[in-house]
């Protein structure tokens, strides 16, 4: 009975240390986020962790930030840039496949992998370390016609949310959608307001520093 107790009290120990992997705290100059990482994209779920844990975001930037899209960060060549240094091009030399899920969109607080484009990426495979976090606008629905005219097609679920919620109805299906904001979703919109340059990097350094939530 007591190895039985035991080790269904170290099965309990291990589920609870998976789940509390599963949220991390970003800090920002405008207060904190808290993301939690989806367990449907286990490759980019662990390697997100990996990096949190060895501290590789403590003292990046988010280098790209466009309103009503989205807030870009996780580029090593960000850390200590001086101003007016052109970013976006750092990575960590592998990438990671592409994980697209049904039923995981580009909703308001969607984080998300940066990847480079089709033409020499038609894997889709994201960057090891750059990610963005989706701000997006909600759509009236109108608008959803005008898409589809384009050829972009969305089911009752994306309508729905995109028509409530808000986000960038034309990412999905292109880049991997692997975690959320569950706090400070606000934070998005201050970061978001921020003043840019020509090349969307924010005139003062909006740095993060990340940790995994207990």
């Amino acid at each position: 009975m007591v190895r039985l107790m035991a080790g269904i009290l170290f099965l309990t120990t291990i589920i609870t240390m998976a789940q509390a992997q599963t949220k991390v705290r970003i800090e920002t100059p405008y207060g904190d986020m808290v993301v939690k990482l989806y367990d449907e994209t286990p490759k980019h779920r662990d390697n997100f962790i990996k990096l949190v844990q060895e501290g590789f975001y403590d003292n990046l930037l988010f280098h790209r930030v466009i309103e009503n899209f989205m807030i870009q960060g996780g580029d090593p060549d960000s850390k200590g840039a001086p101003a007016g240094k052109m970013l976006g091009m750092g990575d960590v030399g592998y990438t990671v496949p592409a994980e697209f899920v049904k039923g995981l969109y580009h909703k308001k607080g969607a984080l998300s992998a940066a990847r480079q484009g089709d033409a020499v990426n038609p894997a889709k495979a994201s960057s090891g370390c750059q990610f963005y976090i989706v701000q997006g606008q909600v759509y009236p629905q109108e608008m959803f016609a005008m898409f589809e005219s384009r050829g972009l097609k969305l089911n009752e679920e994306q309508k729905q949310l995109y028509g409530t919620v808000g986000g960038t109805p034309h990412l999905d299906g292109d880049y991997t959608v692997f975690g959320e904001v569950i706090e400070g979703l606000d934070i998005i919109d201050k970061i978001a307001a921020v003043q840019t340059d020509r090349a969307d990097r924010p005139v003062e350094d909006v740095w993060m520093k990340m940790r995994i939530e207990k």
